[in-house]
């Protein structure tokens, strides 16, 4: 048996670059002025800067000056920025920049140019350079696809079912019957005969299994293992014949006793199969998901949900884990009085940010009654990530459109594992 090599990612870094990612293609531009710059890690960065120097004297021929001038500044914002490295990194680098409006929108002449750099994921393989009306963010959303994907076949001499495990989804491929005889004698044949055909019918079928299963795991979804799983023998007789193509004989994770096979027993192979996957995001989000409420069940005090509760019991240093949704959609946000440094502060929906900052900027401060006030919003999972990196705990950000996540979902998407009983 093999074990797949499945890198470790920070849940909440790759959280933080796909909300980026959604925000800069969510930005357009008033003209082709929005730069998107990717420079893979053996790109020397000295021939990237002349060739942006050479864009920049093309720009001096286009004939809107506002569009002009944005691709000018935007174009030396980012050669500057190139000028600080020595060479790209491991990985290589990615830079958007362009002339945006301000937030709520602005008229014509009020964007500001801004720089966004991005370490990419994964290590860059082309250079690619665009000035467009958007930002090019397809090649690093695609980077963010997870392709740590792994194959299960359910099967006994009845059924068999196909999934694919693949980031944080697990897919029911498809199912077939076998249309074998079961072992049962059928009026008028003796028993060798019938043993002889049923034979016939079970080497066709596991040549009809092997090859959708050499279609699924190997042409369709490349896959870094495959687990095996089925009630009886027919799962051992099946890999002891040697049907399955080498490639993916080789490449078995386990061989798991399962009560059932086709697309139940896809199913039932991943619950059993956790200590084989020991390094799978599923795997992982589902043991957090399932303790958090097994120690909220057994109300031990050592686990509690409710996200006002857990930001105060974060700040007295009591929470050591978050657990927290990637759909949660909320944002801090504080209101601060230059006068008197007074701070209001809210968690609200993303959608109210602006409506809702507007109206705060238009109240004088509580505290001083001056008018003189300034905004500033987080997303809440870069909020409780700052937090809990200044008391030791650390946040894990669950995918909300699986099983887990729907079951973190109805605890208000947020809860937590504890030091201590604080009510102890």
């Amino acid at each position: 048996m093999v074990k797949p090599k499945i890198e470790k990612q920070d849940s909440v870094k790759l959280y933080k670059l796909r909300k980026m990612l959604e925000e800069l293609g969510d930005h357009s531009g008033r003209g082709t002025e929005l730069i998107s710059l990717y420079v893979p890690p053996k790109k020397a960065l000295h021939e990237v800067i002349n060739n942006l120097r050479e864009e920049q004297g093309t720009a001096d021929n286009i004939k809107s000056d506002l569009t002009r001038t944005h691709v000018v500044d935007a174009l030396s914002r980012v050669i500057q920025r190139l000028k600080l490295y020595k060479s790209s990194p491991d990985k290589g680098l990615v830079m958007f920049c362009g002339a945006l409006p301000p937030a709520g929108g602005g008229p014509i002449g009020s964007e500001v140019v801004k720089l966004f750099e991005i370490e990419p994921p994964k290590e860059l393989q082309t250079f690619l350079y665009r000035c467009d009306d958007h930002f090019h963010v397809d090649i690093l959303k695609d980077m963010l696809k997870d392709d740590n994907m792994i194959g299960f076949l359910a099967l006994d001499a009845k059924d068999a079912g196909w999934g694919l495990l693949r980031g944080d989804k697990l897919d029911v491929l498809s199912e077939t019957s076998s249309g074998v005889a079961g072992k049962h004698r059928q009026g008028g044949q003796s028993a060798r005969r019938f043993e002889r055909l049923r034979e016939m019918e079970l080497n066709e079928y596991y040549n009809r299994v092997a090859h959708t299963t050499r279609e699924y795991f190997i042409d369709i979804y490349p896959v870094k293992g495959l687990i095996v799983s089925g009630p009886g023998p027919t799962k051992e007789n099946f890999l002891r014949e040697s049907y399955l193509e080498y490639r993916l004989q080789n490449n078995i994770l386990a061989t798991l006793d399962c009560s059932y096979a086709g697309s139940e027993g896809v199913r039932e192979a991943f619950a059993k199969a956790q200590d084989v996957l020991t390094d799978y995001r599923m795997v992982e989000e589902k043991k957090l998901v399932d303790k958090l409420f097994n120690d909220i069940n057994f109300s031990r005090g050592l686990a509690t949900y409710g996200l006002n509760e857990i930001i105060d019991l974060l700040k007295r240093n009591v929470v050591s884990i978050i657990l927290i949704t990637d759909d949660t959609n909320l944002r801090k946000l504080d209101i601060t009085c230059r006068r008197c440094q007074h701070v209001q502060s809210e968690i609200i929906d993303r959608v109210k940010v602006i409506s809702r900052t507007q109206e705060l900027l238009s109240q004088p401060c509580p505290s001083c009654k001056s008018m003189d006030m300034e905004s500033n919003d987080k997303d809440i999972v870069d909020y409780l990530d700052l937090v809990a990196g200044q008391t030791g705990a650390k946040v894990e950000v669950i995918t909300g459109s699986t099983e887990y996540g729907a079951m973190l979902s109805s605890i208000g998407k947020v809860g937590a594992f504890l030091r201590y009983n604080p009510n102890q």
